[in-house]
């Protein structure tokens, strides 16, 4: 076998196979589709003369030789990665692209306008905005920078706080309820499915008990959100999502214990890029002005149900 036979491109296929473990996932990682990638990799192990995957009802599993080949298309991509970063953190204008993910509820009101002013102070820089539940790698240059609630930042990487974002209870302002917080298991529950059962919400959802009472589920918070305004029963809500929704009204005071802290995320290579440094100034100077919402400030209900 000839691995110097393989062009790069080649390798990026067989590494997005290798860890999808299936052509569906390598499709959706590369961005093109299931027959495209089945394709490519029939093809390539022609060329090699080798197989290089087991094929099977539940997926592609390397061989021996796939997994030699899948560990060298690894080791490039990194020495890319690496290269990449490098080379953008030595650009000291602030112009170019900025690539930031982020979660979907953050742009229902609040980062939008924060782009927009940045915009208007840096016309030379485009920003590309990635806003989905997938959790894209700094680390392979999937993007620059990322604004993400949860803990402490994964390791490797500069994780800058932002705010503190506060959680509370919503209801439909049409819905009647009986009782106060004690009465809570008594209601119907609008609580996220099993994709977000990572979240302190959905966990928190489970301690109580009201998962048991759980008369929709959703994968997303907006989903929570549409569904809670629309009556189907009581959710827990960021206080910036629920807050701005007129056919919301909360339920109490915002929960203690789930609040969690925005961060901003960045690789260490990218520490002296122009570009990357005025956005996480943007970022922090926007989102300070943003805490009184973030925190459920700027809208309060009574502690009791209505």
């Amino acid at each position: 076998m000839n691995e110097q036979s393989l062009a790069w491109d080649d390798y990026r296929f067989l590494l997005a196979i290798g860890r999808a473990g299936s052509l569906n996932g390598a499709a959706k990682r590369l961005g093109v589709s299931h027959p495209t990638v089945f394709r490519r990799i029939n093809a390539i192990e022609r060329s090699l003369g080798a197989r290089l995957f087991e094929r099977a009802r539940d997926g592609y599993t390397p061989t021996t030789t796939g997994e030699e080949v899948i560990a060298v298309a690894a080791e490039i991509e990194a020495r890319i990665g690496e290269t990449e970063r490098r080379l953008a953190g030595l650009d000291a204008r602030p112009s170019g692209r900025v690539r930031v993910t982020t979660v979907e509820p953050l742009l229902h009101g609040l980062l939008p306008p924060l782009l927009a002013q940045f915009r208007r102070d840096h016309p030379g820089i485009v920003v590309e905005l990635y806003a989905d539940n997938a959790v894209r790698d700094l680390g392979r240059r999937e993007a620059d920078v990322a604004l993400r609630p949860g803990g402490e930042p994964p390791e490797g990487l500069i994780g800058r706080r932002l705010a503190r974002i506060a959680v509370a209870v919503y209801r439909a302002r049409g819905l009647r309820l009986r009782g106060g917080v004690e009465a809570w298991d008594a209601h119907d529950w609008v609580v996220p499915d099993g994709t977000l059962a990572h979240i302190a919400m959905a966990q928190w959802l489970r301690r109580q008990g009201y998962d048991r009472r759980a008369s929709l589920r959703a994968d997303s918070l907006l989903g929570l959100r549409e569904a809670a305004a629309a009556g189907i029963g009581l959710t827990v809500l960021p206080c910036y999502l629920g807050d701005a929704d007129r056919r919301l009204a909360r339920v109490g005071a915002p929960l203690e214990g789930l609040s969690s802290d925005l961060w901003l995320l960045s690789h260490p290579d990218l520490r002296r890029n122009a570009r990357i440094r005025v956005f996480v100034q943007a970022m922090r100077e926007g989102f300070a002005g943003l805490q009184p919402r973030l925190a459920g400030a700027s809208r309060t209900e009574g502690g009791k149900l209505a």
